[in-house]
């Protein structure tokens, strides 16, 4: 090779973490290729949310004919498991397996459950809808069989997670735990991206031969991808005496938590996760709405409005992920991700009556980059804050305070729209704001409320130099 091929290999070498810093992770025990394969679990998870929370809300409504109420209900079903993630990560830590294993007992659990749901569902979705012999079942049998399979679905999923990011967490130095916070949440986007797109591609014509194979192909992908995923992850040490072992007192769970919420500001950090997060997630639902009705945009356009969240999470994430490496307070990222969403929920409100789809897309794409900073810091600080032997609890406790104020908050929003919007169009508030943007406005100006609560919240956790042991000098 000769001197200008030579500087030019190691000048690539040398870009490479620059561009893709989530490499930094990885270490001479945990490469790079172990971590992206572990992050698997978040594809199977990304691809079971937009199944249950974007497909099928559309073909149960469209095209199954199911009333809106009743997908309203099924597709909340998996919240309900949410506050279970902090059991779940508590047992995960204290769990004794004769085969050694802590974490991979509850993600293939999970996993089982996950899978049981995605096979049941298609079939329960046509009895509930009426279709093939439905009417030879009694009426309960549809909506019971399709509540349980979401119910399963949820659970799944909720275990997953919550077991797959403690094992992320036990494998890797707490130096690189931002890095692989930012890496396992971005194949969490890639897989909700890429599942969008194969499920509307095999579903765009419409069977309900189609709707089978699709859901049925993602509970085979599911278990495909776990167990991938958790080949040779988790060390095993089984117990040399496991009858010793098994004779032992197991930890409660009632004290472990109350240790926990006893620990320094514990309640205010779930405080503000919860309040951020449903500030960041009331729109969720309504931002392709207001686009379609307010600012008269196609329903292709509103479609990009997905990618373009995406888009600014996953920016998000990995600029995150850059300067918490550097030893930057994971609390006062995420005041500044706060501090980023007031703006941008403005220019959504302005959009509308300057019927601006620029000002609109900029105002989505930065609350995506926001959403996406903020999840990262409050996830990393509870990560770094969490004592070696409770991981799989604190981290349970997040997932369960942001996935329970992501269930409400988008709820919440949609409730508190149809409200506003109906007494405005009784000119309730004078015929200025009887338009069809008052009730989107009004959703958009509390979440700034809250985003401000928040900040107000979250202050006096800054500066605590705790929040930065994890960083590398």
């Amino acid at each position: 090779m000769n001197p200008v091929s030579q500087k030019l290999m190691r000048a690539w070498a040398g870009m490479g973490p620059g561009f893709l810093p989530f490499a930094d992770a990885a270490t001479p025990d945990v490469p790079l290729g172990r971590l992206l394969r572990l992050s698997l679990f978040q594809v199977s998870v990304g691809m079971a949310l937009v199944l249950i929370v974007g497909t099928l809300n559309r073909v149960m409504i469209v095209e199954l004919g199911v009333p809106a109420f009743v997908v309203a209900v099924m597709i909340s079903l998996p919240v309900l498991y949410a506050p279970f993630r902090t059991l779940v990560g508590f047992r995960s830590d204290t769990h004794r397996s004769a085969l050694g294993w802590k974490r991979v007992p509850f993600i293939w659990m999970g996993t089982l459950l996950q899978f049981g749901g995605l096979a049941i569902m298609p079939f329960a979705l046509l009895v509930l809808s009426g279709g093939g012999n439905a009417a030879a079942w009694p009426s309960w049998i549809g909506p019971a069989c399709a509540g349980l399979a979401f119910l399963l679905v949820g659970a799944g999923l909720h275990t997953i997670q919550t077991a797959g990011l403690a094992l992320a967490t036990d494998l890797v130095p707490p130096e690189s735990q931002p890095n692989v916070v930012g890496l396992m949440y971005v194949m969490l986007l890639l897989g909700t991206v890429v599942s969008a797109l194969i499920f509307g591609w095999l579903l765009s014509d419409y069977t309900p031969g189609r709707l089978i194979q699709a859901i049925q192909g993602s509970a085979v992908a599911t278990l495909v991808l776990n167990v991938v995923a958790l080949w040779k992850q988790e060390t095993r040490r089984p117990p040399r005496n496991a009858g010793a072992v098994q004779a032992q007192p197991r930890p409660r769970f009632k004290d472990a938590w109350r240790a926990f919420i006893a620990g320094d500001r514990a309640v205010r950090r779930l405080a503000a996760i919860v309040l951020g997060t449903m500030a960041f997630t009331m729109q969720d639902v309504l931002l392709e709405p207001y686009g379609g009705q307010v600012l008269g945009m196609s329903v292709g356009q509103t479609t990009l409005l997905t990618a373009t969240l995406a888009s600014g999470g996953l920016l998000g994430f990995w600029f995150a992920s850059r300067i918490l490496t550097r030893g930057t307070d994971p609390f006062r990222l995420a005041v500044a991700a706060v501090f980023l969403g007031i703006p941008a929920f403005g220019l959504v409100i302005a959009a509308g009556p300057l019927l601006s789809l620029p000002l609109f897309v900029s105002g989505v794409f930065l609350l995506g980059l926001g959403s996406g900073m903020f999840s990262h810091g409050t996830l990393t600080a509870s990560m770094s804050l969490a004592p070696r032997d409770q991981v799989g609890l604190a981290l349970g406790a997040w997932g369960a305070a942001q996935a329970t104020a992501a269930g409400v908050g988008v709820a919440l929003g949609g409730i508190i729209r149809d409200i506003v919007a109906t007494l405005a169009s009784r000119d309730v508030f004078g015929n200025a704001l009887s338009g069809p943007a008052t009730g989107y406005t009004a959703v958009y100006f509390i979440e700034i409320a809250l985003l401000v609560v928040t900040v107000l919240v979250m202050a006096p956790l800054i500066g605590d130099r705790r929040n930065v042991s994890f960083a590398g000098s």
